[in-house]
């Protein structure tokens, strides 16, 4: 068992520390931060040495102490390894094979740890949030003056189980848009789309039952579905979106509960579903007997005239249900979002998130409602479009010049899915020894395998060290 950083005493002056001691605090904070995460083979001696300017002896000492800790196995003649420290484990379906699920690990806390840890968006390529500096924190801070002027009584409600009315009646509008049709009834307000995809999983998904999720999709929602014992089952991605025909494979040797998918601006492949793709999609949901959960957290960056599908203005809510929030566009820590489906789901789904947290802020939907009737929003995102479009095709660029290869160039949305032919693993964590957040395509899986795959947000590329550092990586790894 290792043992916890608060309870080994610490020098008074870090100069005291010998290059051992260093090297051990070097290696425990990135194990702890998930950098270095449980599997991943260690720096080897010769190389980290190099990198540290010290002796390998200097380097085999403080690995053998991080064994002696609990942070490192060492495997005779193929060198240290991360030791699994109780990390929660999922159950997880390769989508070659029909044998029973195999078991992996799963580690999302490296992500949403180091988000609130990065300095600047510049350092941050792997973000899923656009930065601050584009965003319009007037929108924000004008409904919030509005609010003031309120009688303090109208600010003191508990709520109400779907949320607040005008705001969702705002949103039967925006809905009908996008040819969905929904009424108020039928539309809950939530904190965001993680606890839409809690209280869908809370009330539909059962010990055992298969739910099939992209590979790669949005690994948050990988974990709250292991809580409930699901079998994730691993759907690919090509180029032009997923892959049907091994979707048709997963559903017939499965029977899976529920699919949940982006149609619009898929994270993190950027792709989105044709006509013809939507169409399949339900024709097996329908053959099945599964529920679709669809997505669109994305969709506000998507332009009215872009060539994509959403599944829920074809099906209509009937097995479909549609998932919306404003964390994207407006600010990370708003937390509105919301979901439409058919009345008796929605009614469901109300009823759970009484018993789960009550009611959902509706100070934070008073504020949400305020931008989107103020008429500003519709501008808004067009100018986050427009700044989107001015640095896609040039990160895209940048990345291929360092060697990785695009898995496809999307016209719209904020990721590129870039191949750098290395453990991404590796890079991520070279990465962070230059200062730098990525996101290594395992953590992107439900197997969490290692892969050469790495998410790239175009928003957040510009530092000009991040090309010089990728590059470099790229070359010592390739040797």
């Amino acid at each position: 068992m290792s043992v916890p950083l608060d309870q080994i005493p610490a020098p008074h002056d870090a100069a005291q520390l010998t290059l051992v001691d260093q090297l051990v605090q070097w290696g425990r904070r990135r194990i702890d931060e998930r950098v270095f995460r449980p599997g991943m083979r260690m720096p080897s001696i010769r190389k980290l040495a190099l990198d540290k300017g010290v002796s390998r002896f200097t380097v085999v000492e403080a690995y053998e102490r991080l064994v002696a800790h609990g942070y490192l196995d060492s495997r005779r003649g193929s060198g240290f390894y991360v030791r699994e420290r109780g990390a929660p484990t999922l159950t997880v379906v390769p989508v070659d094979t029909k044998h029973e699920p195999v078991q992996s690990t799963i580690d999302v806390v490296w992500l949403l740890r180091n988000m609130l840890h990065t300095a600047s968006p510049e350092k941050g390529p792997g973000l899923g949030y656009l930065p601050g500096r584009w965003l319009d924190g007037e929108l924000i801070t004008n409904a919030l003056r509005s609010m003031s002027r309120l009688s303090g009584a109208q600010m003191l409600g508990f709520g109400t189980p779907q949320g607040f009315l005008p705001l969702r009646q705002q949103l039967q509008t925006r809905l009908e848009e996008l040819e969905i049709g929904a009424s108020a009834q039928q539309i809950v307000l939530t904190s965001g789309i993680t606890q839409a995809i809690d209280l869908i999983a809370r009330l539909y998904v059962k010990p055992g039952d298969a739910v099939i999720v992209g590979d790669p999709a949005w690994f948050q929602m990988f974990g709250r579905f292991a809580s409930q014992g699901a079998r994730l089952v691993g759907m690919p991605y090509t180029p032009d979106g997923p892959d049907l025909d091994a979707l048709e494979t997963l559903v017939a040797t499965w029977r899976p509960k529920m699919l949940i998918v982006n149609s619009v601006l898929q994270n993190p492949t950027g792709t989105s579903l044709t006509a013809a793709q939507a169409y399949r999609i339900l024709q097996l949901a329908q053959e099945y007997d599964f529920i679709v959960v669809e997505d669109d957290v994305y969709g506000d960056l998507c332009p009215t005239n872009f060539a994509a599908t959403r599944l829920a203005s074809l099906d209509q809510l009937k097995r479909v249900i549609f998932l919306g929030s404003f964390s994207k566009t407006l600010a990370a820590n708003l937390r509105v979002g919301y979901v439409a489906a058919s009345a008796d789901v929605a009614k469901a789904l109300a009823d759970q998130k009484m018993l789960v947290g009550m009611t959902s802020p509706e100070l934070n939907e008073r504020v949400v409602y305020k931008v989107l009737t103020e008429g500003h929003y519709r501008r808004h995102v067009e100018r986050l479009r427009a700044r989107l479009d001015g640095v896609r095709d040039k990160t895209a660029r940048m990345l291929e010049k360092t060697g990785m290869k695009l898995f496809t160039q999307p016209s719209a949305g904020m990721f590129l899915w870039a191949d750098a032919g290395v453990d991404s693993d590796g890079l991520a964590a070279a990465g962070h020894e230059a200062g730098f957040l990525l996101t290594p395509g395992s953590l992107f899986s439900p197997h969490q395998s290692p892969t050469t795959w790495m998410r790239f947000n175009v928003a957040n590329c510009g530092d000009p060290a991040l090309p010089e550092m990728l590059a470099a990586h790229l070359a010592r790894a390739s040797r």
